[in-house]
């Protein structure tokens, strides 16, 4: 999965953002699972992954409290 930016998960529909979080949260399990079982090249995977998750869930939660975020 590629690095998603801020305005493209700003972009996605609700709905779609919280499928989205179920993908990450099951590939974070995937890549922790080939990390203890040493089959993990780049551990940075997980790193990356982790912040993701951070982004999604703080624009579910903006949007959830009526936070909106226009051009300044």
């Amino acid at each position: 999965m590629p690095y998603m930016r801020l305005p493209d998960i700003r972009s996605k529909a609700t709905e779609d953002l919280r499928k989205e979080v179920q993908d990450l949260y099951r590939e974070l399990a995937n890549l922790r699972w080939r990390w203890h079982t040493r089959q993990l090249e780049n551990y940075q995977e997980i790193k990356r992954i982790r912040k993701t998750i951070a982004r999604v869930l703080t624009v579910l939660r903006e949007r959830e409290l009526g936070i909106e975020h226009g051009a300044p």
